[in-house]
């Protein structure tokens, strides 16, 4: 008897293991009950994060403890309804499991009291409309944030979060439409900021229209398929951020003062167009950078006063694609493009560069001599055009002089363009100690500038 309840308890702990849950205790009687994934969710959620913790509200900001709980509205409105709140501010946090329509016209305020998540989504066909979401917990560790998305099919646009740590947390939610919010994180260091909108194995989504402000990044991980249209960045550090995640659409997107605009690591098929990319600065400052990416497009892009314009390390990555990088305006950068490997397979065609410090560094020698250079007006170009037919009679070539030496020696980056490496590579180019490297061969180089067409 004795063996058989052993038996009994040690696979009640496996269960509970197993499922991260434990049973309930009397301490939980403040919290909301465990919730099962609702129907139509498809394929069992398989969870790799920390609940989401929900503190009790005696444990919260006092400044919340005397408004009205948002939950008991949500609770009372049966499913499938539209919940219109009165004006006013509510306390948090909420939990949405069944579909609802819950418009806040701009009038409604949930305060979150500075302790874990506001307002956790996880239903299907749910709208969230017109509300201001606030004051989330700061911790790292369980992801706190303004709003958690679970569910697929949702709706969730107009709303203004603020003085959270994280913004809108999308993990395995799909279909969904995430329009027209503006997000803040809190008002700390740029490094202990949580990220304004993240995916996570989140495919098919749109997001639109948004403005991520004062936050980390916008990060897109191990997901596929979505459409990131324009949506404005201002003062992050990685304006997005793309990681395994392939045939994403990123455009007409504006993002400004951010370390990085758009980077893409072990992606494929993720393309950019028509986006405006300005002052990504700092010693790491980059419009678009790929690393170890493949099967992309980089087209009609405005690509302007950045470190760098475009680098590329180990890109294209895989066998027989190409990154394909035509039509932009990449001007008044420190470097405008950067290859740090010999690969092969980038396709310069029809770029406009101008008041670029340097218009291409390379990281390893030859590294442009495998790449395809083509109709790209530059704005050192040494020729005529004698028959006015809009292209240079002699090809543009790049050489490299005395760059040679903080091109190969990074560190030596800052001197890049001192009175004393001037003199230097002046000397170098006037009367050459050993034959230069040609960086790069445009055969039919823009004679003229084409006009702008600005995205």
């Amino acid at each position: 008897m004795l063996r058989r309840a052993t038996s009994l308890c040690t696979a009640l702990l496996a269960v509970c293991l197993l499922t991260g849950s434990a049973p309930a205790t009397r301490e939980d009687d403040d919290r909301p009950a465990p919730v099962a994934v609702p129907s139509g969710m498809g394929a069992p959620r398989v969870d790799v994060e920390r609940p989401v913790e929900f503190v009790p509200l005696r444990e919260r900001a006092p400044r919340i403890w005397r408004l009205p709980s948002f939950q008991a509205l949500v609770d009372a409105a049966p499913a499938g309804s539209t919940l219109t709140p009165p004006p006013g501010a509510y306390a948090g946090p909420v939990l949405v499991t069944k579909p609802l329509v819950i418009d806040g016209r701009g009038k409604v305020s949930i305060d979150g009291g500075d302790r874990g998540t506001v307002f956790v989504l996880q239903t299907d066909h749910a709208v969230l409309r017109g509300l201001h979401l606030q004051g989330s917990g700061s911790s790292h560790d369980s992801d706190d944030a303004c709003l958690n998305v679970r569910g697929s099919h949702d709706v969730i646009e107009g709303l203004t979060l603020d003085n959270c740590l994280f913004g809108i947390d999308l993990k395995q939610a799909n279909d969904n439409v995430v329009a027209h919010n503006k997000v803040r994180s809190k008002p700390v260091e740029l490094g202990m900021r949580g990220d304004g909108i993240r995916l996570w194995y989140s495919m098919r989504n749109r997001i639109e229209a948004n403005e991520v402000t004062d936050s980390r990044d916008t990060v897109v991980w191990y997901s596929s398929d979505n459409v990131f249209r324009g949506n404005i960045g201002r003062r992050n550090r990685y304006s997005m951020h793309f990681m395994f995640s392939h045939r994403n659409e990123v455009v007409d997107n504006r993002f400004y003062d951010s370390a990085v605009g758009v980077y893409l690591m072990y992606t494929e098929g993720t393309n950019l167009r028509h986006n405006v990319i300005s002052h990504a600065m700092g010693s790491a400052g980059m419009a678009i950078g790929f690393k170890e990416a493949s099967d992309s497009i980089v087209e009609d892009n405005e690509l302007i006063y950045c470190a760098i314009g475009i680098g590329s390390d180990v890109s294209p990555f895989q066998p027989d694609t190409t990154i394909q990088i035509r039509r932009n305006h990449i001007a008044y950068n420190g470097i405008a493009v950067l290859l740090t490997t010999a690969l092969g397979g980038t396709i310069v065609t029809g770029n406009t560069f101008e008041g670029n410090l340097t218009n291409v560094a390379v990281g390893a020698r030859s590294a442009t001599n495998a790449n395809v250079w083509h109709g790209n007006y530059w704005d050192d170009y040494e020729g005529f055009d004698r028959n006015h037919d809009g292209v240079g009679d002699r090809p543009y070539d790049l050489y490299t002089y005395a760059d040679r030496i903080w091109m190969e020696f990074p560190t030596a980056r800052f001197f890049a363009t001192s009175p004393a490496l001037e003199l230097l590579d002046f000397l170098e180019r006037l009367a050459p100690f050993t034959s230069p490297d040609r960086l790069v061969r445009d055969d039919a180089p823009r004679f003229t500038r084409p006009k702008a067409a600005r995205p």
